[in-house]
């Protein structure tokens, strides 16, 4: 409605516009845009078809890296707690090889301390015997200091020289 005059003249804007769109169509056309068009649309399609399934791939690939990771993770988790068991086992072998030993040990130490007891009770006994026997010599040897006379000590010499001289020969 805004053109003035008849619709198919050259004054009119409406009809202008309409040819110039029509003569941009057939250029297109002519030149097979659309084709072309198509063609790059169908290269971007194909392109994005083989990104997809390159995404797949690596989709179906991280999953199985992720399932493998995961079994070994199991497995390590595994041998892990065979490991600590392993370890516990062995230190409460351990603990009762310690306990064995220590009591081995105290039986030693006690054994060891009875035959110091008893050595020092015959020690002691031995001491006891010697100092007796000093004491009586001492006691004797006072007895017969006292009671001895050079008389008597000369005849008890004399009488010992015969038994030894008899006894010799």
């Amino acid at each position: 409605m805004a053109a003035s005059g008849p619709f198919f003249s050259l004054g009119n804007t409406d009809f202008i516009v309409l040819l110039a769109f029509l003569l941009f169509v057939g250029v297109l056309l002519y030149f097979r845009v659309p084709r072309e068009v198509g063609k790059m649309l169908d290269k971007r399609a194909d392109g994005i078809r083989a990104e997809l399934d390159d995404a797949r791939g690596l989709r179906e690939e991280a999953q199985s890296l992720l399932a493998s990771y995961e079994r070994k993770q199991k497995d390590v988790q595994t041998q892990a707690d065979r490991i600590v068991s392993n370890a516990r086992d062995e230190a409460n072998r351990s603990a009762e090889q310690a306990k064995v030993d220590i009591e081995k040990s105290i039986q030693r130490r006690l054994t060891a301390a009875e035959e110091q007891i008893q050595s020092a009770q015959d020690k002691a006994v031995r001491e006891v015997r010697d100092q007796a026997v000093s004491v009586a010599v001492a006691a004797a040897r006072e007895v017969i200091t006292e009671k001895m006379t050079a008389q008597r000590a000369n005849k008890m010499i004399d009488d010992s020289i015969q038994t030894v001289s008899a006894k010799l020969h």
